[in-house]
């Protein structure tokens, strides 16, 4: 049934279209992903939804009687005085109501005396609220809060703080617990991901996996979507300049192979109709003054009814190429006896001299570290843990509190501040790139930026109006043009859209110096981390390998009388156990993939020998003898076809019968 609909829904800013004619629905219990590029409307699609704003004149939005919605925006802006605990107990509007009638009561009844015919009449008042009271989940609210508070990674320390002495992290996570607690029937998330650590973001996977309710989303984040999400929007540029909306079954990884096969298959239609229309050109050339005048004609009426199909429009996307310059020794970064921390004094962070201990804060301490050329380290851990402090201590802003650190010969640091605090809001575009290289031509400032997608007035717009997004490229930008061959990166992916992580991931890939980042996005660390370095409860532990190596490790660990390392090779690199035993950790991602490839096949399968049993019909009936010959090659098509489905089919439930649970 469905709850939401949209009829030729747009939205405009004075003259420019974000977007027109947008047509959709929306089931009961879809669980939504709703992704494109940075700046293609989906923030303007999602408010529209929400009733934030209204579409142009000649769309609606419909949501149906009774359905209650609740939007996250990407920063808050709940900044008042009211406490983090007050905030999300605001989301128990009707149960508040029925606590402050029964302290009404309370206070009533402690006025009369005990002998007072109304105290019989009050007292039973008091226990029909109380039961509604029970009923409804009053005596809960309390761990309730506590649970998703401490979920989103809101410690104790800060839900007796007001919203506007946090930060606007912070914010965002309180504002986004009040919306989960009152559990709204269409639940709207713009980049909910942003703020939250790991053990956060792996927390509201949980949560939405098992809530009942409708969500559509805007995430950047793969593994996120994957575990979420069960159809997919995209939202994509037009060549007139507005947006197309497009509809996907399945999670982001399914997304990604229909949208590469309908692409195909749309060039290839593309292509077809092309060489179609140029053949029949060529013909009415030839023929249109001759003796086949009359079907030259006949053929050019044709022709101009034809609906001409577009040529697949190819996203933008940045192109990022990353250069070591000067090679670094192999010793890149040693520590020893190292402690991560900062200084209070003066009322300024980081200044030793004159410091006490007392004025000391310590985040954590580090095993004797060594970085060798070409290492790529993860650092991670929950927010406030000191990994940004580490990366301020490795380029010399903040001094270690104890123990040293030593650079290897010949590094040269490009540092990537998280939000890119490192650019001047006072500077244009063109000035912050030759900021970050002396004796830049012109010229050459204008193709880079070019190169992130930055073109013509846009090179001379302030910093201090750009989006995230934008500020991240032009933060890349400047990296690319340092020839650092050791690169620090704090939280590099936020902000970015899918497509412009992919390019980042590939250039940092093929990059031949060290690199240590910092980062939420557990597919980004996946495919580039070659050690993880865990930083949290003021140590750091270190793990070889990927991302889905440090969890099959940290699983093991987690199971009694199991060894705490292994030198075996994880089963995230083995795409099957050893034989003779069964598999201690799934990989649920790979479970995931696999059953949902299996059904596909089974779908796959199914059509096809539809398709074999129509043409089989087809050639039942007389024919003539070139159409007999087509529906005879069709039918042996279809039949290679069927065969190479069953044999991969074979395969995939094999792999999924040795993978899943017995």
């Amino acid at each position: 049934m469905s709850i939401l609909s949209g009829v030729n829904v747009g939205k405009s800013f004075g003259a420019f279209d974000v977007f027109t004619g947008l047509n959709f629905s929306v089931a009961r219990g879809d669980k939504i992903a709703l992704v494109g590029p940075n700046g293609c409307g989906k923030t303007t699609l999602l408010r529209l939804i929400a009733g934030e704003d209204t579409p142009d004149a000649g769309g609606y939005v419909h949501v149906a009687r009774n359905v209650r919605r609740g939007y996250l925006a990407q920063t808050s802006e709940d900044a008042d005085e009211r406490t983090v605990w007050q905030l999300t107990q605001s989301a128990f509007a009707e149960l508040n109501d029925l606590q402050q009638r029964l302290s009404q009561i309370e206070h009533d009844l402690a006025r009369l005396d005990r002998h007072a015919q109304q105290a019989a009449r009050l007292l039973e008042a008091y226990g029909e609220l109380q039961h509604a009271f029970e009923l409804k989940g009053g005596y809960e609210v309390e761990s309730k809060i506590r649970r998703v508070l401490s979920g989103l990674g809101l410690t104790e320390g800060t839900w007796h703080r007001p919203m506007a002495a946090l930060s606007g992290g912070q914010r965002v996570r309180a504002s986004l617990a009040r919306l989960l607690l009152q559990s709204p029937d269409l639940l709207l998330l713009d980049e909910p991901t942003n703020h939250l650590d790991q053990q956060g973001v792996e927390w509201l996977e949980d949560y939405l996996q098992t809530w009942e309710g409708t969500l559509i989303v805007v995430s950047h984040d793969r593994y996120f979507l994957d575990e979420v999400c069960d159809s997919v929007w995209e939202m994509s540029k037009r060549p007139d300049g507005g947006a197309r909306l497009e509809f996907y079954r399945g999670g982001y990884t399914e997304y990604v192979q229909q949208r590469a096969e309908r692409r195909e298959r749309a060039m290839a239609e593309y292509e077809a109709q092309r060489e179609f229309i140029q053949k029949q050109e060529d013909y009415i050339r030839r023929n249109i003054a001759g003796q086949n005048t009359s079907q030259a004609r006949g053929r050019l009426r044709r022709l101009n009814r034809l609906e001409r199909l577009e040529r697949p429009m190819q996203q933008r996307s940045l192109s990022l190429r990353l250069h070591a310059g000067v090679r670094s020794g192999d010793r890149v970064l040693e520590t020893c006896s190292l402690t991560i921390g900062y200084r209070i004094g003066n009322g300024e962070l980081g200044t030793a001299a004159g410091s006490s201990p007392d004025s000391c804060i310590c985040l954590f301490t580090a095993p004797d570290l060594l970085l060798v050329r070409g290492d790529r380290v993860a650092l991670i851990g929950p927010n406030g843990a000191g990994k940004t402090t580490f990366l301020k201590t490795i380029i010399g802003d903040v001094p270690p509190l104890a123990g040293e650190l030593k650079l290897g010969a010949g590094v040269h640091i490009g540092y990537f501040a998280q939000a890119s605090e490192g650019l001047n809001p006072d500077n244009t575009l063109l000035q912050e790139l030759f900021s970050a290289h002396d004796g830049l031509k012109l010229s050459e400032a204008r193709d880079v930026l070019g190169r992130f997608l930055f073109s013509g007035d846009d090179h001379f717009k302030k910093v201090a109006v750009l989006s995230g997004g934008e500020r991240g490229r032009l933060a890349l930008a400047k990296l690319t043009l340092q020839g650092a061959n050791f690169l620090l990166l704090d939280e590099p992916t936020n902000h970015l859209d899918l497509r412009a992580k992919d390019v980042l991931l590939e250039a940092l890939r093929s990059y031949t110096g060290t690199v240590v980042f910092v980062s939420h996005d557990r597919y980004f660390i996946d495919q580039l981390a070659t050690r993880i370095f865990e930083v949290g409860g003021g140590r750091v532990e270190i793990y070889p390998g990927n991302y889905e190596d440090y969890r099959w490790r940290k699983e093991q660990q987690a199971v009694p009388g199991e060894p705490t390392s292994s030198p075996d090779p994880p089963p995230s690199v083995a795409p099957h156990p050893p034989a003779g035993s069964k598999a201690k950790r799934l990989n649920p991602i790979l479970l995931r993939q696999l059953r949902r490839r299996v059904e596909e096949l089974e779908e796959q399968i199914a059509r096809t020998e539809a398709a074999i049993a129509e043409s089989e019909q087809e050639l039942a009936v007389f024919r003539s003898a070139e159409e007999s010959r087509r529906l005879a090659a069709r039918i042996a098509e279809l039949l290679a076809e069927l065969a190479g489905l069953l044999a991969e089919w074979e395969r995939a439930a094999e792999a999924l019968e040795t993978q899943a649970p017995a």
